[in-house]
């Protein structure tokens, strides 16, 4: 039903392959090698330096099972499950929305949300609610994922809440131009006087900001439609592979501390895991 916008993880519909996995092959599992999918230019979840908490906690898979650990790199967009998971690019996703449909996936390891995003100055920091009526006379900034704006549950809910002509959309697909910090530097830079962000990209980008910010999370449902705010995090392998995903189970469990330390090292704003209702909510 609603898709989890940041990570546009699903967006499921097969593209042609891009352009970093020309000279790389599907193939089958190697006994010994850990294949883990990943976007070369994501930060903070992932890059080819392996900056990202995506790489960390995929090196610390690879420890765990005295694994070598290799790449392969896919921008996170449409088709990253239907073809880089499954077409056997590579076998783990480690972002994966719980209860997808088109992968297997692991228990949820984090559950986090969207949040609004303000300058300190602008004492914004009660704004706790899409029904507050300021909202229909500030700038907004929030991703959209195409040109409506009527995909990702905030922009979907803004709609619903009469907030539709002062909205300005950032994308959610990134290059050398757009860049995934974009949308909080629009906030510090005063290009829009609040943003709804997803938590990992806003705690990371937040923190690094060298112009006080305030984040305040979303309720865990929006108040008129319902819409979710919060989704719970899992890893994706393929749906057959159920021996691997009870393997990263019994991982996730094992070193559930480290995975969290990781996550709070870069900001990664999380919320209990709830039990899932069946469509990742």
């Amino acid at each position: 039903m609603i898709v989890l916008v940041l990570f546009v993880l699903a967006l499921l519909a097969p593209l042609a392959a891009p352009a970093p996995l020309a000279a790389q092959r599907p193939s089958l599992p190697q006994p010994g090698v850990l294949r883990v999918c990943a976007d070369p230019d994501n930060m903070p979840l992932s890059n080819e330096k392996g900056e990202g908490f995506e790489n960390k906690i995929a090196e610390l898979i690879a420890k765990e099972w005295k694994s070598e650990l290799r790449y392969a790199w896919w921008p996170v967009r449409r088709g990253f499950f239907a073809r880089a998971l499954n077409g056997r690019y590579c076998d783990i996703a480690i972002e994966a929305p719980g209860g997808l449909d088109i992968a297997a996936v692991t228990k949820p390891y984090y559950r986090s949300g969207y949040f609004f995003v303000s300058r300190k100055d602008h004492n914004l920091a009660d704004m706790t609610s899409l029904d507050d009526p300021r909202l229909k006379k500030l700038m907004i900034g929030i991703h959209l994922l195409n040109s409506d704006a009527e995909n990702a549950p905030p922009a979907m809910a803004l709609s619903r809440h009469g907030v539709v002509g002062n909205l300005k959309g950032y994308n959610t697909f990134y290059s050398d131009i757009n860049r995934p910090e974009a949308i909080v530097d629009a906030v510090a830079n005063k290009e829009v006087d609040v943003a709804i962000v997803w938590g990992p990209l806003a705690g990371y980008f937040v923190k690094q900001s060298k112009v006080p910010l305030v984040m305040v999370p979303l309720a865990e449902r929006d108040s008129l439609v319902d819409y979710p705010f919060r989704f719970n995090i899992a890893m994706g392998v393929r749906r057959r592979d159920r021996e691997l995903r009870d393997s990263l189970n019994t991982v996730l469990a094992k070193r559930a501390p480290e995975i969290q330390a990781i996550l709070d090292q870069y900001a990664v704003p999380h919320f209990p895991v709830q039990e899932e209702r069946g469509d990742g909510r």
